[in-house]
């Protein structure tokens, strides 16, 4: 069984942190493109990232001086958004990490498919943006079928708590051989359920931690999760999709 996350836009770099690293599966890949930012000039990097001068002058130094192989952080400890931080794996036991290292796996669009433990250096690039690198008109493209291959392992399962970005890189070459959880996190407003993306990052990250801290391999006891105010409801979910619903205090 897989879960795959999405990564974060926020990183940091801890090189003192711990264990040993691991090496992305897909650097020949990475470094293409890392080749095509470095042609790209300030305004097309701007463009593309869609951001102020501030962060677009931070990732411009980045893109100059980056080193794939040396200062390296762990992959799940790189991400300082909100799914990590609810994650929490500054703070996970050793039994947890294996546990992660095993089955979770970190969508990318600059590395491809990430292990937590996996060495990475921050970068900036998002799987939808406007990048036409070589023969292939966007990153989706680019990276075709080997996200879901290398994320697909013998059990066919995968449990998706990406966002839709990075879920489709595996949605569109599913078999009818697999299967495929997408957890929905929701709340109610008026009478509808509705998802907010705070609450639904947080979740995310929670999920994680819930399914490491009990050493979950059934998707069946991933219905027990409880944290964060939601419970798991039955009557709205399926075989494809679980549905948990935050229960607001009045």
């Amino acid at each position: 069984m897989k879960i795959i996350l999405s990564p974060a836009k926020k990183m940091k770099t801890d090189a003192d942190s711990v264990g040993t690293l691991s090496c992305p599966v897909f650097m020949e890949k990475t470094e293409k493109i890392l080749s095509w930012l470095k042609e790209r000039t300030e305004e097309e990097l701007k463009v593309m990232w869609k951001c102020n001068d501030s962060i677009a002058a931070q990732n411009i130094e980045r893109i100059n001086s980056m080193n794939l192989y040396k200062q390296l952080t762990p992959a799940v400890l790189a991400y300082e958004g909100i799914a990590y931080q609810y994650m929490a794996p500054v703070v996970f036991e050793d039994a947890h990490f294996d546990y992660v290292q095993e089955h979770l796996r970190i969508m990318s669009a600059f590395y491809g498919v990430l292990k937590p433990m996996d060495g990475i250096t921050p970068y900036r690039l998002e799987m939808q943006a406007k990048a036409a690198i070589r023969d292939y008109k966007n990153l989706y493209e680019f990276w075709g079928e080997k996200l879901y291959r290398e994320v697909m392992d013998d059990s066919r399962i995968i449990i998706n708590l990406a966002s839709k970005e990075y879920s489709k890189c595996i949605e569109k070459y599913l078999t009818p051989a697999d299967r495929y959880i997408t957890i929905t996190f929701c709340e109610k407003s008026g009478d509808k359920l509705i998802t907010k993306g705070t609450y639904a990052k947080m979740a995310r990250g929670e999920m994680v931690r819930f399914m490491a801290e009990n050493d979950i391999e059934n998707p069946d006891d991933i219905k027990k999760f409880d944290r964060l105010g939601y419970i798991f409801r039955s009557d709205l979910s399926s075989d494809t999709e679980y549905v948990f619903e935050r229960k607001i205090e009045q």
